[in-house]
């Protein structure tokens, strides 16, 4: 009875051992197999988004680029010689386009849409901040008391454009 015993476990040892080998590299292959599919995946899906993202930091730096206090007084004439109608029309012009772009926040960080709304809040606090101040009396002067604050200090968006340059550098 022992030699039985003996002789199967002889038969089984070689065996269990063969199939736990093969049991891993089987496991071992699927595994490849399961990563080289998305592996490829990912980079398909990437051939076609990474123009969507780009176009998204396109979009974004375009809006910084308009919401720059300078161009934005060039742009958006005043209506009538109210300070405060000329606020609420600068403001309401960024605010129509940040609306504009809100969807491009699908493509790009979360960092770089923060900071693009900072910008714009920035931006409209720094027009705010103007409108108090008791040198303002029409919207002329308004004008003049940002573009002349805008000499002295870089606009808010500046900054969330060089991050947006940043990190589309690390793209490539």
């Amino acid at each position: 009875m022992d030699l039985n015993i003996l002789g199967l476990l002889l038969y089984c040892i070689p065996a269990l051992v063969t199939g736990g080998i093969a049991f891993l590299f089987f496991k071992e292959h699927i595994e490849n197999e399961n990563n080289r599919r998305e592996f490829l995946i990912k980079k398909d899906l990437q051939k076609d988004s990474l123009p969507m993202r780009l176009q998204a930091y396109e979009r974004l730096s375009l809006y910084l680029e308009r919401i720059k206090p300078s161009k934005l007084l060039v742009r958006v004439i005043p209506t009538s010689s109210n300070k405060e109608d000329y606020e609420s029309l600068l403001i309401a012009n960024i605010e129509q386009e940040f609306d504009h772009n809100l969807a491009q926040q699908i493509y790009v960080t979360d960092s770089c849409w923060s900071i693009s709304s900072t910008a714009k809040n920035a931006t409209i606090q720094m027009i705010r901040k103007a409108t108090l101040s008791d040198k303002v009396d029409s919207a002329d002067k308004l004008r003049e008391v940002i573009l002349t604050e805008m000499m002295d200090k870089r606009a808010p968006s500046d900054a969330a454009l060089s991050f947006i340059k940043e990190e589309v550098s690390e793209i490539w």
